[in-house]
C-alpha cells in the first residue's frame, strides 16, 4: 500500500517493493499523478520495481520515466542496491552520478539515505 510520509517537511510518496513494475512511461505518469493528488513532491520507488529495461539505458526507458518526472515537478527517488546493474554498465554508472549531483531524481541505498538528501535542502 502506498502511504505519504514526510522527511524533514517533505511529503513523499512511499510504494512498496510489492506491486506492479514499473516498465512504462505510462506507469510513470500513474506513480506521478498519484503522488501529486496526495501531496507529495518526491516519489520513492524500490529499485526492484524498475523493469530491468530501466537499467539498460540503450533502451531509453530510464530517460524518458526520469524526463516525465522533471516535466511535472515530481522528484523521483529509486531506493535500494542497484550495483549488479552498475557494475555491467559505466554509461549507467555516469547516469546515476549525474542524476545524483542534481535535485530532481537521486538513486539512493535505502530510506534513511533519502532522508539525509532531504535534510539537507536539496530539494
Amino acid at each position: 500500500m502506498t502511504t505519504v510520509q514526510e522527511f524533514h517537511g517533505v511529503p513523499v510518496m512511499m510504494h512498496p517493493s510489492d506491486g506492479d513494475i514499473v516498465a512504462t512511461e505510462q506507469d510513470a505518469l500513474d506513480l506521478i499523478g498519484n503522488a501529486g493528488y496526495q501531496g507529495a513532491r518526491w516519489t520513492a520507488v524500490p529499485a526492484d520495481r524498475l523493469d530491468t529495461a530501466f537499467f539498460q539505458l540503450r533502451t531509453r526507458l530510464a530517460g524518458s520515466i526520469v524526463q516525465k518526472f522533471v516535466q511535472y515537478g515530481m522528484g523521483l527517488a529509486v531506493v535500494g542496491d542497484i550495483s549488479r546493474h552498475t557494475e555491467e554498465s559505466s554509461a549507467l554508472r555516469d547516469f546515476v552520478r549525474e542524476c545524483n549531483r542534481g535535485q530532481q531524481t537521486w538513486f539512493v541505498s535505502d530510506l534513511d539515505d533519502l532522508g539525509e538528501r532531504l535534510k539537507q535542502g536539496r530539494r
